[in-house]
Order: C-alpha cells, then sequence, then structure tokens
C-alpha cells in the first residue's frame, strides 16, 4: 500500500496569530478548534488516482497539540467515487502509513467520516475554504517587505512537513459542528497555507 499526494493547505483556528500550536506550545485558549483542508492538484494511493479532490477536517484539540487526544470531523469531496471516498478514508484513519499517519497517531477519536460539498480557492495568496453548511473561512497572508508571502519554516508540529508554512490571517472564521460541540463566529484569527507533498 503506498501514496503520493501534492498538493495545498488552508488552515484556520481560533488562536491569535501566530498560533502557538505550530511549535508544540499550549493553544491560546488553552484548547484549539481547527479546519485543515488537503486539496490535491496531484495524487494517487495505489492505483486510484484522487487528484482534484479535497478531503478536510474540523478538529477540536483539548490540550497541547503534541499530547494528542484530537477530536476530528473528517470530510471528504462529494465527488469522490466510492472507491475514492474508501481509499482515502483509509489513509486519513492511518491504515496506511506515512505522514497522515503521524497525524492520525494525534487523534483520540474521529467522530465522524462524511461526503461533503468542498469550496478551496486559493488564488493570488487569498484563500476561500467552505465546507458544507458546517466551515466557512476567508483568509489572507502576510507580506513581507519585498512583496512575497511572510513564512514559518522549521516548526516543530506543522501541517506543512518539509515545506514553508505561510502565515495568514483569516478575516472571516465560521465552524458549526455539533458531534465536537463547536460553534465559532470569529474574526481576525490565525490562518496558514502552503504546500504539501505526502508520500507512504
Amino acid at each position: 500500500m503506498s501514496y503520493k499526494l501534492d498538493g495545498s493547505i488552508l488552515e484556520v483556528c481560533n488562536c491569535n496569530v501566530l498560533c502557538p500550536c505550530c511549535i508544540g506550545e499550549d493553544a491560546d485558549n488553552g484548547t484549539c478548534c481547527a479546519a485543515i483542508a488537503h486539496h490535491y492538484d496531484k495524487g494517487s494511493i495505489d492505483d486510484i488516482d484522487v487528484s482534484g479532490l479535497t478531503v478536510a477536517c474540523a478538529t477540536f484539540i483539548p490540550g497541547n497539540i503534541l499530547q494528542g487526544n484530537w477530536q476530528v470531523a473528517l470530510y471528504i469531496d462529494e465527488r469522490a467515487t466510492d472507491s475514492q471516498f474508501e481509499t482515502l478514508s483509509s489513509v486519513y484513519r492511518g491504515e496506511r502509513g506515512g505522514p497522515l499517519a503521524d497525524f492520525a497517531h494525534l487523534y483520540g477519536k474521529i467522530v465522524s467520516i462524511e461526503r461533503a460539498p468542498i469550496t478551496f480557492d486559493l488564488q493570488g495568496g487569498k484563500g476561500r475554504l467552505d465546507i458544507g453548511a458546517d466551515i466557512h473561512a476567508e483568509l489572507e497572508p502576510y507580506w513581507s517587505p519585498g512583496g512575497a508571502p511572510a513564512v514559518l519554516l522549521g516548526n516543530s508540529s506543522s501541517t506543512t512537513p518539509c515545506s514553508p508554512a505561510i502565515i495568514s490571517k483569516a478575516s472571516t472564521y465560521r465552524m458549526r459542528n455539533p458531534r465536537l460541540n463547536i460553534d465559532l463566529n470569529l474574526t481576525g484569527h490565525n490562518a496558514t497555507q502552503g504546500h504539501f507533498n505526502f508520500q507512504a
């Protein structure tokens, strides 16, 4: 069993900018409520092509990010075929190893895995993420004096391993998930974007 997944990530949470979880410190509010989405520009799992699909999660992190016990609701692109859905589910459950299994080891419980319409739009550094009726976020990076996005390198708990994390802010962040007991409607909180290459 193997996979190779290349694409872009959008992430928002209820921490302030910058989120302390990025370097393994405790969340600003004691807990962290994050939405993370992976869009696959190009991807395959064994012989199943998943290019063009998006997988996202709503996550409740009850304490320090590295201590695990995350509660996670997974959303798989509604356009996925049954075989794509089952294969992607197995990857995110940690059953196929690699970096996504490293994340899965931090999960205390996956409360749901469901199909959802997902809008993942990233243009010129500006991002928008919609996951069904549960999540809506709009974000934009901070810019360096030279006009390039500001980045964080070498952070210990990055969701973009081996790639710079682009430091961003969410002008809008709405998350509603009763299974996770989350109901947020925030402005001006932490966001991250970047690229990933996951292989196993």
